[in-house]
């Protein structure tokens, strides 16, 4: 990265410019600061005019060099009115033909950038991640990396809620790549497919650095407070009875996935056996821990990564798991928690399941009322009929009064007092909200995708700039077995009492 200032008409505007990037990087980023479109613009450069396909590295730039841009920018919208505006009347660019605007949108590939993408779209699912970002402020002194990609990612955030055309992502990634340079990674030329789940782990390190619960800078991470998930390991050296206790936070469930291993649930007990050499004080020497894990926290959003790829020695390059593991779209954590978190947990479980029998029951009440009724009519109407047609000639009505029909008594819709303690607390279950895809061999190739759940209950796959409809039975399809889209990362959403 260089810094340096450009100069537009009575303009300054300094720009932070990524030499490994074409000259058609450089010009969208000043057309996100100017409005001038690419094709407008003329930037004075060694040599002459900056080209599209110019090769920034060569160009020799120096810190805080002062360059010259000419052209004209876009004409400003028109100030708002309280006129009602239809979609037909708004630009091309503008107007939503698909009908999903109102989900997000879709992000432009600006180069096997698929995985940084897919990545996005789940992290966007997350409202409370979203509210963070648009809270957060500028730091005081000089903006280190970190800084700069939590803007560029609530800048980026900011843009997929507002537009309804396809967003092009050229200054997150730009962010991304100077504060994790292997994503800049080039072969012939070309930058490189990048692992999804890197991705994701290196933009949560880096939003956790930045984003602090209210409170100021002595707070809790948000990213910790959202996706935080706490450990507790035993570690146990069999040679020498020696014991060994640790706690520590992590931030997804790995799902090791071996020749037994059919269901999530089965991955992850599996990825909570941890072996490991250690430093044994009465050995005096290395030895073998045999280490397990329990839950001691969950978060309000749980990711699980099938871990589908390892590192092949012959081919020097990644490979992939491709067996069926089925996943769940509710997920119940209780039997990996420690039996003090369990305890905890067994309250706001309980509460829940009162209010999921109370509303099954008011469900089966209302429809066996209904039905009840229906058949009480109909009786009714038959005796009534037959009655008439048995009354004698000039007959008045039976003296007996009619039997009076009544309602049966409802199930009560007042919450139980137990229950009102625990409400709003995590319960252990997680319903999916988003799974991320990978689709080939290789985590070095191949094509990511993401799968998102929305508010209202419809699912939608998010192929770099395409929104598609899927149906529930195709994202549980998505466990494995074969060529197709497979699940790589599964996003898990709490479910609370």
């Amino acid at each position: 990265m260089v810094h340096v200032s450009v100069k537009w008409g009575k303009q300054s505007h300094d720009v932070d410019v990524d030499t490994t990037m074409p000259g058609l990087v450089f010009k969208n980023q000043l057309y996100s600061l100017t409005g001038v479109p690419p094709d407008r613009q003329k930037i004075m450069v060694k040599g002459g005019m900056l080209q599209d396909d110019a090769d920034l590295s060569k160009l020799n730039l120096k810190p805080k060099q002062k360059l010259m841009m000419m052209g004209t920018a876009d004409k400003l919208p028109d100030a708002p009115t309280n006129a009602p505006v239809f979609m037909e009347d708004l630009p091309e660019e503008e107007q939503d033909v698909t009908g999903y605007a109102k989900y997000g949108a879709g992000l432009r590939n600006l180069g096997n950038t698929c995985y940084m993408n897919s990545t996005l779209q789940c992290l966007y699912k997350v409202p409370e991640l979203r509210q963070s970002l648009a809270a957060y402020q500028a730091v005081a002194g000089p903006p280190d990396p970190a800084h700069k990609l939590t803007l560029a990612t609530k800048e980026l955030f900011g843009d997929l809620e507002r537009s309804s055309q396809p967003v092009t992502p050229f200054g997150f990634l730009m962010q991304l790549r100077e504060k994790y340079p292997q994503f800049a990674q080039q072969r012939n030329g070309l930058y490189m497919q990048q692992d999804a789940e890197e991705c994701w782990t290196q933009l949560l390190y880096s939003l956790r650095e930045r984003l602090k619960e209210a409170g100021g800078e002595g707070s809790d991470s948000v990213i910790q407070q959202l996706f935080g998930l706490g450990l507790h390991t035993r570690l146990l050296c069999a040679e020498s009875e020696e014991t060994i206790e640790e706690d520590s936070t992590v931030y997804e469930l790995k799902c090791n996935i071996t020749v037994d291993v059919n269901h999530l649930t089965e991955g992850i007990r599996l990825g909570l056996q941890d072996d490991r050499e250690k430093n044994s004080e009465k050995l005096g020497r290395l030895a073998l821990f045999a280490g397990s894990s329990a839950i001691s926290r969950l978060p309000r959003y749980l990711t699980a990564q099938m871990v589908r790829f390892f590192y092949k020695v012959d081919t020097q390059q990644k490979a992939k798991i491709l067996r069926k593991v089925v996943f769940p779209l509710v997920l119940d954590l209780y039997e990996f928690c420690t039996d003090e978190y369990k305890k905890a947990l067994e309250g706001p479980r309980k509460a829940w399941q009162e209010a999921e029998d109370k509303r099954a029951g008011l469900e089966k009440a209302a429809k066996a009322k209904a039905k009840s009724a229906a058949k009480d009519d109909k009786a009714q109407a038959n005796g009534a009929a037959k009655a008439e047609e048995a009354k004698p000639e000039g007959h008045a009505n039976g003296s007996k009064a009619d039997v009076e029909m009544k309602d049966a008594a409802e199930p009560s819709e007042s919450t139980s007092a137990d229950s009102e303690p625990y409400k709003g607390q995590l319960t252990g279950r997680y319903e999916l909200t988003a799974v991320l895809t990978h689709k080939g061999r290789s985590a070095d190739s191949g094509h990511y995708v993401s799968w998102a759940k929305q508010d209202d209950g419809q699912w939608l796959q998010f192929d770099d700039e395409e929104m598609i409809p899927r149906k529930e039975e195709e994202v549980i399809a998505l466990s494995g077995g074969g060529d197709w889209h497979m699940a790589y990362l599964l996003l898990y959403r709490a479910v609370k009492a």
